[in-house]
């Protein structure tokens, strides 16, 4: 895909948390049932509970294992990001092919309460060359995904997604069906 054309480079996840890589996994994420198509537009109520994850590679037969990381990098407003990336959700371990369930969850999921402007939701998924012990942050504020992925050589990501989100009721010129 052109990067000119990919969400990622489009919704600037590539530069704001992450650097351009080579996707090498499949990332399927569901709320309530209903996919989610990178870059969509989502209400806080729809995405209350933890999505429906699916991770699939095939480089490693099957056994290999991933790191799902979920952050805000437009915490607490899109125009002041001073508490960039807030981290939502950090779940190590997961089998490939097999849902997030499977896996350690090692920073619960908080759900998306944006109180200000149009947030992004940032899944990112690093494959895990050995599975090891994965420590939660001493906070959530200002997480760092390029510090964590180096911090545990975990290397470039291999998949990512994101959402939009807003307030319930909220304007900003788009409205999420």
């Amino acid at each position: 895909m052109s990067t000119s054309r990919d969400p990622l480079v489009v919704g600037n996840v590539v530069g704001d948390i992450v650097d351009s890589f080579p996707a090498s996994a499949q990332l399927r994420l569901l709320y309530g049932g209903r996919e989610m198509t990178c870059g969509s537009g989502l209400r806080p109520s729809q995405v209350a509970s933890e999505p429906t994850v699916h991770i699939t590679g095939g480089r490693d037969g099957g056994r290999a294992f991933y790191t799902l990381v979920m952050v805000d990098p437009d915490s607490p407003s899109p125009s002041n990001p001073s508490k960039r990336e807030y981290l939502h959700w950090l779940v190590t371990d997961i089998p490939e092919g097999a849902g997030a369930n499977h896996g350690n969850e090692v920073v619960a999921y908080e759900s998306p309460r944006p109180s200000a402007g149009i947030h992004r939701f940032v899944f990112i998924v690093f494959r895990q060359v050995v599975r090891q012990a994965i420590y939660a942050p001493g906070w959530r504020a200002n997480f760092n995904t390029r510090d964590f992925g180096a911090c545990y050589s975990l290397g470039a990501p291999v998949a990512a997604s994101y959402f939009n989100c807003q307030r319930e009721g909220g304007c900003g010129g788009r409205r999420y069906r």
